[in-house]
């Protein structure tokens, strides 16, 4: 399971860092907010940056608008509750100091939540 979770965590990095277009930047205080967009013009990450670093919330969405991830970063470092959502429900991964502490699955179709530590 924690493969997948990998899995998960490494393709928002990956679709973060596989943006064709230049990214739309603005600078909000000690934080630069970063936009990307799918080739369609929808937006696909924002988020922010502090001292160079992926810092704060980071929300992923689809070529269609939906939001299909949001992340918590501190200064790089990945941290808190990660939710990635898909057709099968929503999976919410707890990070601590860069590492998963556990993994839940909601699921839609019979509402059990499994939750693995």
């Amino acid at each position: 399971m924690k493969n997948l979770i990998m899995t998960f965590a490494m393709l928002f990095s990956v679709v973060l860092m596989a943006q064709t277009d230049k990214p739309l930047m603005e600078k909000e205080g000690d934080l630069t907010k970063v936009t990307y967009f799918h080739e369609n013009g929808k937006v696909a990450q924002i988020g922010f940056y502090k001292n160079k670093k992926i810092h704060g919330q980071w929300k992923a969405y689809d070529v269609k608008g939906k939001k299909i991830a949001v992340a918590n970063y501190d200064e790089g470092k990945k941290v808190g509750k990660w939710l990635f959502w898909n057709e099968n429900g929503l999976k919410e991964v707890d990070y601590s100091d860069n590492r998963i502490v556990s993994v839940t699955n909601w699921n839609n179709s019979n509402r059990v939540v499994i939750n693995e530590k």
